[in-house]
């Protein structure tokens, strides 16, 4: 045999040692003396094998960039929600976020297998990068994510007749258009809306898979300022111009604020404050600083009331609820101010008038009633003064014994005053008050019970 046939019978021999075993490499082979090394073909590693699951789905096989039944009627997807959890609801923002897992189902005749047991498969993510699955998305949310602890929650199930169910868990924050009006005795409807973003109606249809049924949620789904009234699930279509109508699901769900909190924060200190403020129709009229003062510091209290309400709430252009019981309320306090700036003029007026009439106004010992009260803010008892001021008169007119007899009997009657003014509080009390006391002691609680009857009425 030549030296030529001889080097292509080891090369065969090599050839198929090699295939036998691939992990071994033959470095060379030296067929004679003088005759040149024959190196090896090693297997390309790179090379990366199908797995089984791939060849078993025929997944090398189709292109599934396109969807089933390409070109044909437009492939349904059902779609079914189990709600996990309510996160928060922010009226600052206007939004809502929800915990949920989406599942979609759909059948693809491209990924049917044979299966003696007609049992499913079961995947994880790796999968999906691989076949075609519907591109849905959430309408209107500001941040989702997929939940990818410890892996990443998405499960691939496929039937052995190419059925498929797709599940995520998925957390989205989505807008909800609310309305204040009636804050804080509102009820607020927020929807999640699911729709495909490349596939309009003549590609694919989406729909709940079992009805009303397809919207689940979690009993222990609760917040700590809203009830959850109801779930429910709709459908419609949406437009667009450039690129046609397209099908789209609603989550829907009503929430009704719980109003306990906003009593105890707003509405029971307000009410304290009005029924405060009518504390000073009782307070005698000739005392200044306690009126004033009771005053000023229930309308500096309501002030911060409705500061702190609007602090935590979005900047609206309308009016709220709360707001017109506040500013009613804020209303009722500033009226009470200003009832006791009437009743201290028309008493200085009056007073004025008197002393007119009796002649005492430019009398040497006395002192005016309104230069008085500029000097320590009280009116000052003027029949006392203008006592005194007679009998000043008279020392001028008759001897130093009579003088001093008349005023040891102006002592004694100041001392009988006193003693009546202790046992008889209540009674000079109601004498020595204005005829607008009277009737504001009246007007202001039962105006303020009407409107609490109206109010509460109108909104509950």
């Amino acid at each position: 045999m030549c030296l030529t046939e001889t080097n292509k019978l080891v090369f065969i021999i090599a050839q198929i040692y090699a295939n036998t075993k691939p992990s071994v490499r033959v470095p060379f082979i030296t067929t004679a003396p003088g005759s040149k090394q024959i190196k090896m073909r090693k297997l390309d590693s790179t090379k990366v094998q199908p797995l089984k699951s791939e060849q078993l789905l025929h997944i090398e096989d189709h292109d599934f960039a396109l969807r089933p039944g390409f070109g044909g009627s437009p492939i349904p997807v059902g779609i079914d929600v189990q709600v996990e959890s309510i996160d928060s609801i922010s009226e600052v923002d206007m939004d809502f976020t929800m915990t949920l897992y989406l599942r979609h189902y759909w059948k693809d005749e491209r990924l049917s297998f044979h299966s003696n047991k007609n049992k499913s498969m079961t995947f994880d993510g790796r999968l999906i990068k691989k076949i075609w699955v519907p591109d849905v998305f959430f309408v209107h949310s500001k941040r989702s994510f997929i939940h990818d602890t410890t892996v990443e929650n998405i499960m691939l199930r496929v039937y052995p007749d190419g059925n498929v169910l797709f599940s995520l868990r998925i957390t989205v924050s989505a807008m909800c258009f609310m309305d204040f009006s009636r804050f804080p005795l509102d009820t607020q409807n927020c929807s999640l809306q699911l729709e495909s973003y490349a596939y309009n109606e003549d590609d694919l249809m989406l729909y709940w898979k079992y009805g009303n049924k397809s919207l689940s949620t979690d009993e222990h789904i609760s917040l700590s300022q809203f009830f959850i009234e109801e779930f429910s699930a709709s459908s419609g279509l949406a437009f667009y111009s450039s690129t046609g109508w397209y099908n789209r699901l609603f989550i829907n769900f009503a929430l009704r604020r719980h109003i306990f909190f906003f009593v105890l924060q707003s509405y029971f200190p307000a009410m304290l404050m009005v029924m405060l403020s009518w504390v000073s129709f009782w307070i005698d009229r000739k005392a200044v600083p306690a009126r004033v003062s009771l005053g000023i510091t229930t309308v500096l209290t309501m002030s911060t009331i409705m500061t702190g309400v609007s602090a935590s709430m979005p900047q609206v252009s309308y009016i709220k609820a709360v707001d017109v019981y506040l500013w009613i309320s804020f209303l009722f306090v500033f009226l009470s101010v200003i009832e006791y700036a009437a009743v201290n003029y028309l008493t200085t007026i009056e007073e004025r008038k008197q002393l007119k009439k009796r002649g005492k106004v430019s009398g040497t010992y006395s002192i005016d009633t309104v230069q008085a009260m500029a000097f320590d803010g009280c009116f000052h008892d003027t029949d006392v003064d203008m006592d005194l001021t007679d009998f000043s008169d008279q020392c001028e007119e008759h001897e130093t014994q009579a003088c001093a007899a008349s005023v040891s009997d102006v002592d004694t009657t100041q001392i009988k005053r006193k003693r009546s003014l202790k046992g008889n509080v209540g009674r000079i009390i109601l004498q020595n008050n204005h005829v607008i006391d009277t009737y504001s002691r009246i007007i202001f609680p039962s105006v303020y019970i009407v409107f609490n009857f109206f109010y509460w009425g109108l909104y509950i």
